[in-house]
């Protein structure tokens, strides 16, 4: 299941979830000229926002019912496409192409053999895994069999000054005679985004360099997390409800599932629903993930966060900085980044906006199945730069 976009210069084809709102964010940032024409998807909230924030509502039709003639009405230069990543994560079956999640997307790449109007241009993104799969290795057959040139990278937000670690999968193509501006990397696989910036070699740092010495150049190279938050000091402002952590205790299943569902609303001037309760921090705190306003990188956040506490993106502690630490959790004061922080570390533009039914658990799984505008951004526009003299 995708959402599509169709451009009258760009095609974008992305997933249930709105990684569009970045799609769009990030061919406006990289001064990308395209005009849309239409767009996909089947689920009621994501295209409720997309409607709310673009003015235009999303089609809500199934993209496998689509055939090659549908495709060509739109004479799409450029598919942008987020297949569903739960085939090729680390925590699921990782059954590839056998997953019937991942069947949209092979049927879109099968049609690309049998249009009448090819894109010219293809930009792939998917969870770190996809580069490894089986699906990966048929969309690398079928583009090469119709004319296409890749460059594939697995990039992450920190790795562009923004403290959030959140390496994807990314792979753009273009067709022949299309070409990329620095073809020395074609058919390559690149953990550094030198090429988008006319670097020819690997003079930005790789996040996946582990060693002490380029792990620190990177985190230095980002800003403060203090910077994405709604409130730009460190005064909690859940300090001003007295004794608010002595008053909060909700209940949780054996994977520290939220069970108290008067904490989903939607209303984010309502401070003590982001505070963490003292009977998860007595239960899962060693799980958690904590931040603090001086930090210089924060934990990807999935789409179950505020839902589960493991392993789903990182907390905040506003009680104190980084250097103050040593103090018990309970005293540090923690809470859950707000919907618009998360959206703030995706670098979505200040005008992005959930509409006012949406609820706190809808708002986390669409950000948590988006992408990095900070990241995107460039990418496209590279993609979309045609060498000089051509």
């Amino acid at each position: 299941m995708f959402l599509l976009f169709f451009f009258r210069t760009y095609l974008t084809l992305s997933p249930l979830f709105p990684s569009f709102f970045p799609h769009r964010y990030s061919l406006k940032r990289g001064g990308v000229n395209a005009k849309i024409v239409e767009a996909f998807d089947i689920n009621n909230i994501a295209n409720d926002v997309y409607q709310h924030n673009f003015g235009h509502r999303p089609y809500q039709g199934n993209i496998q019912s689509l055939t090659a003639a549908d495709l060509d009405r739109y004479r799409a230069h450029a598919w942008l496409l987020s297949p569903p990543c739960q085939p090729y994560t680390r925590q699921g079956l990782q059954k590839h192409s056998g997953d019937a999640r991942a069947f949209s997307f092979l049927k879109i790449l099968e049609l690309i053999q049998h249009t009448l109007h090819p894109p010219l241009m293809l930009f792939v993104e998917n969870v770190v895994g996809f580069e490894t799969s089986d699906t990966h290795e048929k969309m690398i057959e079928i583009l090469s069999k119709t004319g296409f040139v890749t460059q594939e990278f697995i990039l992450s937000p920190i790795q562009f000054g923004v403290p959030y670690s959140r390496p994807r999968y990314f792979c753009l193509a273009k067709r022949k005679p299309l070409s990329f501006e620095n073809q020395l990397f074609n058919n390559q696989l690149l953990s550094t985004p030198s090429p988008l910036f006319g670097h020819e070699d690997d003079s930005l740092i790789d996040e996946h360099d582990q060693s002490e010495k380029i792990w620190d150049k990177l985190l230095q190279s980002c800003e403060p997390v203090e910077r994405f938050l709604e409130f730009k000091n460190t005064i909690n402002p859940l300090e001003t409800e007295s004794s608010y952590l002595d008053t909060l205790s909700v209940s949780t299943d054996a994977s520290g599932e939220l069970e108290n569902n008067e904490r989903d609303r939607s209303d984010s001037n309502s401070w003590d629903q982001f505070s963490v309760p003292l009977s998860l921090i007595e239960r899962w705190g060693s799980a958690m993930d904590i931040v603090y306003p001086d930090s210089k990188r924060c934990c990807c956040f999935t789409k179950s966060y505020y839902r589960y506490v493991k392993g789903t993106g990182s907390l905040l502690a506003t009680g104190q900085s980084k250097k103050d630490k040593a103090s018990s959790l309970e005293e540090q004061c923690l809470r859950y980044f707000t919907p618009r922080e998360v959206a703030n570390l995706h670098s979505f533009p200040e005008d992005f906006h959930f509409p006012q039914h949406v609820n706190l658990r809808q708002r986390y799984a669409l950000l948590g199945n988006s992408l990095s505008v900070a990241v995107v951004a460039p990418l496209l526009t590279y993609l979309f730069t045609q060498p000089s003299g051509l």
